[in-house]
């Protein structure tokens, strides 16, 4: 894609909104039927109830095929969601391309592939995998899993080591025994003389190893020590890891302590000088910190690694593509190219981003198609509101409070065309399964609505409100034919935890040139937003880009 193709044309039908466009992306809050677990309609939502009678709105597809899915059967997630908005058109996501990678072959025959095993096999040494234990095909899938273990074998590696991260989020709240008890089994069919995999260490994923945005460090820390050292609370299987430390704290999976498997008193699995490992989550963001742990030398300082060692460090993909972490992957990511903001810099038109810090990568790191840094200093600001360290259902409001701060104050200073914003309450207290405390996050971002869309008639701008994917929506697992709650053994409703399926909101607040277009009548996703954004801004979109969702009279 050349250069000359990024460059934006002004529109000659549409000179472009006077004040700033402000896009709020309201995180996990999907549209769905009203029910006892529906938190966004149990919520006291005065300012949307009326932004979406008084105004445009569509229902937005924002999973499946729609974000570069495999199937219209995969959940959307915040990932592919900010890169669908930001790139205007959809990419074939990580899942997609792993798995391609995987059926045709290609995966094993790259020079990643071919290191780390040849690395095995002169050493003699151990294979590790670390990552989620999971079918969501969110940050990964054990089917790809499974398929290295096979070839591994298959390559005459003797060792092969499982450090598991256990779900609970993406998947059901208590289901981890149903992922160890698959793999296991899958392995024990393998293992015979010449190849032993077993499972070495693992733990919940919020607690261990999957931080992201430098939000916890300490978490990776206690990932580091159990995984590659081999330091904590021993047990003789996975299985009677999770079911004692279920019965001891009554955490879900995805809030699980750390544990190492021991044989003879002994870690089963410690990493190791001359051991090869592999992350095998294919998201990047909660896998960056621990790549960056196993490929930085003794000037990293995010924590003591006591021992760093001499292993061959793989990804799945490579995480950044600008840092470029980790140094080496086994499959290439999406090149996401010519994307919303790298266009909006061309043209030298203003641009904030703000979050706090849960999802301040999402507005800047995803959003520009997985690229960490900007495209122009002097456009660009991008703000990050540091997050509490609580749980979320302790702190439902997380800042979003702060973020509107910041977006008042900026709207008014009249300095930037476009304006994108997140507030992750509806996912992330969504994620905890806690109901009550996620309708209070609902109904936060929903009065932080009202002092936004103050803000944006004052500078005589318009306002989108969107959002990534459904979460907040579903609270309860429900039976498909009923639509009733799912009921636990105690007779209360079973939690759910993890994203929908279903569209998201889409409301255009715009008070000043909302007559000079209309909305065309068709189904549309989140990557026909940035066509929008810019037909809005005074600019015709670019050809390769999805069609706008608006047409002007």
């Amino acid at each position: 894609m050349g250069t000359e193709t990024k460059t934006l044309k002004k529109s000659e039908k549409f000179e472009g909104i006077a004040g700033p466009l402000v896009c709020v992306v309201m995180d996990g809050v999907g549209i769905a039927e009203e029910g006892p677990g529906n938190a966004v309609s149990l919520a006291n939502t005065p300012t949307l109830d009326k932004l979406a009678v008084e105004y445009p709105s569509q229902k937005l597809k924002a999973h499946g095929s729609a974000v570069g899915l495999p199937s219209d059967e995969d959940m959307g997630n915040s990932e592919v969601g900010h890169n669908a908005m930001g790139a205007g058109q959809v990419f074939a996501q990580g899942a997609k391309l792993v798995t391609r990678a995987i059926e045709s072959g290609e995966m094993f025959a790259s020079k990643t592939w071919r290191d780390l095993c040849g690395n095995c096999l002169s050493s003699n040494s151990a294979l590790h995998f670390i990552g989620l234990l999971s079918d969501a095909n969110v940050h990964s899938n054990m089917d790809h899993l499974e398929a290295m273990i096979k070839q591994a074998k298959t390559e005459g590696i003797k060792k092969v080591r499982v450090h598991a991260l256990l779900d609970g989020r993406d998947v059901e709240p208590f289901s981890a025994l149903v992922y160890v008890d698959r793999i296991e089994e899958f392995m024990r069919n393998l293992n015979c003389a010449e190849f032993e995999a077993k499972i070495a260490s693992g733990g919940g994923r919020m607690t261990i190893t999957m931080d992201r945005y430098g939000a916890n460090w300490k978490a990776v820390e206690r990932g580091w020590r159990v995984h590659v050292l081999g330091e904590g609370r021993m047990f003789a299987s996975a299985t009677e890891a999770i079911e004692t430390l279920r019965a001891e704290t009554g955490e879900s999976d995805q809030f699980s302590e750390a544990f190492v498997i021991a044989e003879d008193g002994a870690p089963a699995g410690k990493i190791n000088d001359g051991d090869s490992v592999v992350f095998f989550n294919f998201r990047g963001d909660r896998a960056i910190e621990i790549s960056a742990a196993f490929d930085a030398g003794d000037e990293f300082d995010k924590f003591d690694r006591i021992k760093k060692p001499d292993a061959l460090y793989a990804g799945m993909l490579e995480y950044d593509g600008d840092l470029h972490i980790p140094k080496k992957y086994l499959v290439n990511p999406p090149e996401i190219s010519g994307t919303l903001g790298e266009c909006l810099a061309e043209g030298k038109i203003t641009q904030l981003a703000v979050s706090e810090t849960q999802k301040f990568g999402h507005v800047t790191y995803f959003w520009n198609g997985n690229k960490s840094g900007k495209f122009d200093e002097g456009t660009e600001t991008y703000i990050e509101i540091k997050s509490d360290t609580a749980p979320f259902e302790q702190r439902p409001w997380m800042k979003a409070a702060e973020i509107t701060d910041t977006l008042v104050e900026k709207i008014k200073s009249g300095k930037y065309r476009f304006i994108r914003a997140n507030f992750p309450n509806g996912d992330m207290v969504g994620h905890t399964g806690d109901l009550a405390a996620t309708i209070i996050g609902v109904e936060t971002v929903d009065l932080q609505l009202a002092r936004i869309i103050k803000a944006v008639d004052e500078a005589h701008g318009a306002l989108v409100i969107t959002a990534d994917h459904g979460n907040a929506d579903e609270m309860y697992e429900t039976d498909k034919k009923t639509n009733a709650p799912v009921m636990d053994k105690n007779g209360q409703p079973k939690k759910k935890t993890a994203h929908t399926l279903n569209p998201v909101p889409c409301i255009f607040a715009d008070n000043f040139c909302g007559g000079k277009y209309i909305f065309k009548n068709k189904d549309f996703g989140l990557s026909n937003l940035a066509a929008t954004f810019v037909n809005l801004l005074g600019y015709e979109a670019p050809e390769f880009w999805d069609e706008s969702m608006i047409e002007f009279l």
